[in-house]
């Protein structure tokens, strides 16, 4: 009896230190993970501090040339200048890890921003993975929107047609902006998620 204790108690304690590991990652239709990242500019943010507003997450990698796609077209920055005017929160996140592809500090952050001619409300780095991990992030560019109550009301791609060409951009739905319209009309998400493309994050391990 007990060596049979000594083997429960062994094993509850194993379970209690792995499930931070085999935690879920964000589910739509749930409270969106809190979090808090430093900025560019070494501010910190968390998703708290938005509450009421409706918050964007774009994963970002320089190097990805499915980033290069959104961003070489002016795309992405169309859709992010376009949310932020109407009052959007959104939320650049680079998630590479030091030594890894499409890595940058808050420099070099700056200087791609201001390159690309991005408009994101700021450009959060998360070499560490912490923010990337909790929303189970795989790709470049994987998006995410929030409603202003907290709720994960979008997960995935950017738009439908998953290639590296410019010229797939016109005829694709383009997913983050249907979601921010509908939900700025109070109509319900017609699509809630899609299959995220493009390069894998570069996490750490």
């Amino acid at each position: 009896m007990k060596a049979s204790h000594t083997l429960c108690t062994a094993l509850l304690a194993a379970l209690a230190y792995a499930a931070p590991l085999l935690a879920a990652p964000a589910s739509v239709g749930a409270p969106a993970p809190e979090f808090s990242a430093s900025d560019s500019k070494g501010h910190k943010h968390s998703l708290s501090e938005f509450k009421g507003k409706t918050v964007v997450l774009e994963w970002n990698n320089p190097e990805c040339p499915f980033v290069r796609k959104h961003y070489g077209s002016g795309n992405m920055q169309k859709q992010q200048a376009d949310a932020t005017a109407a009052g959007v929160v959104w939320l650049t996140v680079n998630s590479g890890a030091k030594g890894k592809q499409g890595y940058m500090d808050g420099t070099g952050a700056d200087a791609y921003v201001k390159e690309t001619g991005a408009k994101p409300t700021v450009y959060l780095l998360d070499a560490d993975g912490t923010v990337g991990k909790a929303y189970g992030a795989r790709t470049t560019p994987h998006m995410y929107v929030i409603d202003g109550q907290g709720t994960l009301r979008y997960a995935g791609g950017i738009d439908s047609v998953q290639s590296t060409d410019q010229d797939d951009i016109k005829g694709a739905t383009q997913y983050v902006r249907q979601v921010l319209t509908e939900l700025s009309s109070g109509k319900p998400v017609s699509v809630a998620t899609s299959q995220p493309y493009g390069c894998s994050v570069k996490y750490s391990k």
